[in-house]
């Protein structure tokens, strides 16, 4: 696994060449495998570079904070992230409650990974941040611990968007554990080197990139392990067109439109829209993790 220093973080400006900065980093594009946390996916030719930080904090799915792109960037300016604490509980040993302070003490390391939108748009994002493992390991999960739940907090003072039912609030996301557990499964702290901004979730998320950006929960108050499968937002709200899983996978289309490409953000709108690979391009890092499944059946 590549990790970072702090003050070896790659500058904004040359991650704006991707080759570039993995070359820095003595590794070629064929080397990037799981013990070197698979950065993005090296075939599609126009992914070679990091999308821009103006458009990562600026072009959002954020929905406490309204339903249009540009609304987390415009209203989550003032939304307050201290104090925050992390409560970890449920089906566990010892349960903890953890300020934000001791969480983003962790070891943080460069994770440049891409984000695929279940709406047919990508990103690829130079997060900071660790393995969600790390948090977990601290509190003794019981055997009879299948699934872990994921919390965001219910602040509708500040988030304008969770006074409207769009969703059933707060947020809930989930994962079975050994999705959970996985190492590219990462608690997020931090993008281009910088402080978590607002509107991407601060003061920290969880990203899982083999799945679409719906399952990566935003400013987590709570990790709950449970046996049963959580009841998550977005399945809650139309179960038909968001499964579980949720697994990027272009054979198997939303209702409404295709999932077999995916338009890159920051691209000119004239640019060809690319394929879509399964699992996001982490085939290699997560399709053991399914194994004998339906994908088509359990989306």
């Amino acid at each position: 696994m590549i990790k970072f220093k702090h003050s070896e973080i790659t500058p904004e400006k040359i991650y704006n060449k991707r080759r570039s900065f993995v070359k820095s980093m003595g590794y070629s594009l064929g080397a990037l495998t799981l013990n070197s946390i698979p950065l993005i996916n090296a075939n599609a030719s126009n992914l070679n570079e990091a999308t821009s930080y103006e458009d990562i904090t600026t072009y959002n799915n954020y929905y406490e904070f309204g339903t249009g792109k540009g609304d987390p960037h415009r209203r989550a300016k003032n939304f307050t992230t201290r104090p925050w604490s992390v409560k970890i509980e449920g089906l566990v040993e010892k349960p903890l409650e953890l300020p934000i302070e001791e969480v983003l003490a962790i070891k943080s390391e460069e994770r440049i990974l891409k984000l695929r939108c279940v709406e047919g748009w990508s990103m690829v994002i130079p997060w900071l941040g660790f393995s969600l493992s790390e948090l977990l390991n601290k509190v003794q999960i019981k055997p009879a611990a299948k699934f872990v739940e994921f919390e965001t907090i219910y602040n509708p003072e500040e988030m304008v968007g969770q006074r409207y039912p769009v969703l059933n609030w707060p947020y809930i996301e989930g994962l079975r554990i050994d999705e959970a557990m996985h190492p590219l499964t990462t608690v997020v702290t931090g993008l281009y080197g910088k402080s978590l901004p607002n509107q991407n979730g601060a003061p920290l998320r969880i990203f899982i990139p083999w799945k679409y950006g719906f399952k990566s929960a935003k400013a987590i108050v709570k990790i709950r392990l449970t046996k049963n499968m959580p009841n998550t937002a977005w399945k809650n709200a139309s179960p038909r067109e968001y499964g579980f899983y949720s697994n990027v996978n272009p054979e198997v289309d939303h209702p409404r439109w295709s999932q077999a490409t995916e338009r890159v953000i920051g691209e000119s709108i004239l640019a060809p829209r690319i394929k879509t690979l399964m699992f996001n391009g982490y085939g290699d890092e997560v399709a053991h993790l399914y194994s004998g499944m339906d994908l088509k059946k359990n989306y």
